[in-house]
């Protein structure tokens, strides 16, 4: 299991020069190994969501389990095993019926989710909930969250979906539940509001409500689940709901994470312009600021979490995580509720960041920005 550049072998992290080594002697990792559209490669998997968490800890502890133990495994046979099991507690509904017996620890009331619902109907907007949760359960947990009405604020209710295939394939009609959850014989010709339905299609969804292109605003925990496919295939303006980012976010407000990053900043900026010098001494104390910058590249890391740092960035790269977070959502946040800090009619537009042949002409980020950048003047008249 590992992330970007931090490989672990059950609970124990893997030198990294077992990992070249591993990989005939390069930090590459060919893309046909790594992934195909929804992440998953022939030989790894990239865990994108927050089930990830539960699934990631149980596959190492039984692997280490296994390697304490000596017992001989093969890798294929393990995570197929581990894979069907949880999709079993997961398909079967075993999981459901846990949570549903303490909706206290496990769903938390959702006054603010609420406030952000209510809002949007009162300023004349449509609501759709599309999920791959059975009837029983999205009715409990959101009579817990926003209350026993809370079918009022929503036109469309959509069940068992199957996302992503809702997305992608055709076949699936929808089927009617009755206000016990039963299921209906007749054939669907629209959707009525107040009504349950269950599994159909998104193609069969866009023809009976005529709900198109970017005026369609989704929001949705997993990047190849819900976003992906509405962005790529259909230009549904897509929300990415990351919980991970409230807590990155406190990190990076702190005053240890912006003075580490600041002088990490400097340094890398000295080592770029000062590496001209070839004397002895100049050489002495360029290695002495590579070391001190590798050590607060670490520290900075660490901030976050000393296992695999942020999920947002190994060192100064963006993860793959936060590289197909880019690709697939328009706007990500920590909890709907976030769009309660913004009016209703709010735009929000995108930022311009400098280009790798652009930087001379953007100040140095951070604290570097006050060093003049060497011959920005001779470029200014280049034409």
């Amino acid at each position: 299991l590992f992330q970007e550049a931090f490989i672990f072998l059950g609970l124990k992290p893997v030198p990294d020069e077992e990992v070249i080594e591993l990989y005939g002697g390069t930090q590459h990792i060919p893309l046909y190994q790594m992934s195909d559209f929804y992440g998953k490669g022939p030989s790894l998997k990239q865990f994108m969501d927050i089930f990830s968490l539960p699934e990631m800890t149980l596959l190492s502890s039984v692997i280490d389990y296994f390697i304490t133990h000596g017992i001989e495994f093969d890798q294929v046979h393990l995570y197929k095993d581990i894979s069907d099991a949880i999709r079993d507690v997961h398909v079967k509904g075993v999981m459901y019926k846990w949570i549903e017996k303490d909706m206290e620890q496990y769903i938390l009331h959702g006054d603010e989710i609420y406030a952000v619902l209510n809002r949007l109907v009162n300023h004349k907007k449509k609501l759709f909930l599309i999920t791959n949760s059975p009837f029983s359960f999205v009715d409990k947990g959101m009579k817990h969250m926003v209350g026993k009405n809370w079918r009022d604020l929503f036109d469309m209710v959509i069940v068992q979906a199957d996302k992503p295939n809702f997305f992608t394939d055709r076949r699936k009609p929808f089927r009617k539940l009755d206000d016990n959850g039963s299921l209906q014989w007749d054939k669907i010709n629209q959707l009525e509001k107040g009504k349950i339905y269950k599994e159909g299609n998104l193609f069969d969804f866009l023809r009976l409500t005529g709900w198109r292109g970017s005026k369609v605003l989704y929001f949705g925990d997993h990047l190849y689940s819900d976003l992906a496919d509405l962005m790529l295939r259909h230009g549904w303006r897509t929300g990415a709901i990351v919980p991970e980012l409230e807590t990155e976010i406190r990190i990076i407000n702190t005053e240890q994470y912006m003075h580490s990053l600041t002088w990490q900043q400097a340094l890398t900026g000295l080592l770029e312009r000062m590496q001209m010098y070839q004397d002895a001494e100049s050489k002495q104390v360029l290695l002495e600021w590579m070391k001190e910058r590798q050590e607060i590249r670490s520290l900075t890391k660490n901030l976050f979490n000393p296992q695999f740092g942020s999920i947002f960035r190994t060192f100064h790269n963006p993860t793959y995580f936060s590289r197909r977070l880019v690709r697939f959502s328009d706007i990500y946040m920590a909890s709907i509720s976030c769009l309660l800090n913004y009016d209703v009619n709010f735009t929000f537009y995108p930022r311009r960041t400098p280009l790798q042949h652009e930087a001379p002409l953007w100040m140095d980020q951070l604290c570097t920005g006050c060093m003049k950048t060497p011959f920005l003047e001779e470029m200014v008249h280049i034409r």
